[in-house]
């Protein structure tokens, strides 16, 4: 039977064709305007980008105009991607830069035996990172592991640091909760406590506890969160990168008395933001800051250790706020 080219298939192509342009006119009265290709372009939408230093490939995030008031981001564990959640809320007035360290993230992995993973060393990469990218002045934004990080690049080059934010990072030693009987008997004694210290740090449920600690309401939360976490904190070599830099946590107890000494004499600009179902930290840390700086802007905010998830909005808020 012939089917293409007869009279018959002409009709029937000509009424399929009237119902397709019916379809899409209603269509295009019946959608928003941002589904007819009217919306709005990203004015600052963030870039992906790498840049060798000392040899390693860093990774970074950047959004916002770099003639902007900068905010530099670290964080713990797996990536600069934590941060994303500001980038879609700041970058319309400030320059956001989040690099990944050494070792983490989309960053080099160098091999342990030949990268000294120590926090001195992570924050002489960090400072060179922002030599790079001309940074000479910036708001540092430190969580966790951005802690010692940013406090090392402070000391070094105090005159490059416009103001502190601080969320869920510790630098007093009543800070670390107890949890931490397990890291500190690690620090101890090596040998015998890293095979306890593995699963302390890196196995899947305490990966959920970094994100949802006691927060009651575990609907809140994108279980790929800890899920893309942990399969990180997996990958071959990555253990070994991580129990090497936690083990160099102890340098950080060490210099927390610093640290406090530089708050109290130079009394910086500093906003410290806390999440209220933190268990990773105890929760007399906000306090212990604005004890070194007693005009300190302190908010404690419905998250965990990694705020960011489920009080983004209100950040951003604080973070405004502050920086005007």
């Amino acid at each position: 039977m012939r089917l293409f080219g007869s009279p018959r298939w002409t009709r029937c192509l000509q009424v399929s064709c009237m119902a397709l342009v019916g379809s899409v006119m209603l269509a295009s009265f019946q959608l928003p305007a941002h589904a007819q290709g009217k919306e709005r372009p990203v004015k600052h939408p963030t870039v992906y980008r790498a840049i060798q230093i000392d040899g390693l490939s860093i990774f970074y995030r950047e959004a916002g105009p770099k003639d902007a008031p900068t905010l530099l981001l670290h964080g713990l564990p797996s990536s600069s991607r934590m941060f994303e959640p500001l980038f879609a809320r700041l970058s319309d007035r400030y320059h956001l830069v989040a690099p990944d360290y050494p070792g983490f993230g989309h960053s080099d992995w160098p091999d342990p035996k030949k990268f000294a993973y120590t926090f001195d060393h992570i924050a002489d990469s960090m400072n060179h990172f922002t030599e790079a990218l001309g940074l000479s002045r910036y708001t540092l934004y430190m969580q966790d592991y951005g802690g010692p990080v940013g406090f090392r690049m402070v000391l070094a080059h105090p005159e490059r640091v416009e103001a502190l934010i601080v969320q869920d990072a510790v630098a007093h030693n009543t800070g670390l909760g107890a949890n931490w009987k397990t890291r500190r008997a690690f620090w101890a004694d090596r040998a015998s406590n890293e095979s306890a210290l593995r699963i302390n740090l890196l196995s899947l449920e305490t990966t959920r506890t970094r994100h949802v600690g006691s927060d009651p309401n575990v609907e809140r939360y994108n279980p790929d969160l800890w899920t893309d976490e942990f399969y990180f904190l997996n990958q071959p070599g990555q253990g070994d990168i991580q129990v090497d830099l936690f083990y160099d946590y102890r340098t950080n107890v060490d210099a927390y008395p610093k640290w406090q000494a530089w708050m109290r004499e130079k009394q910086p600009r500093l906003l410290v933001i806390w999440g209220k179902y933190e268990l990773s930290f105890d929760p007399s840390e906000p306090e212990a800051y604005r004890r070194d700086v007693p005009k300190a802007e302190v908010h404690i905010v419905d998250g965990g250790h990694f705020a960011l998830d489920t009080a983004a909005d209100q950040i951003a808020q604080f973070v405004r706020g502050f920086s005007r």
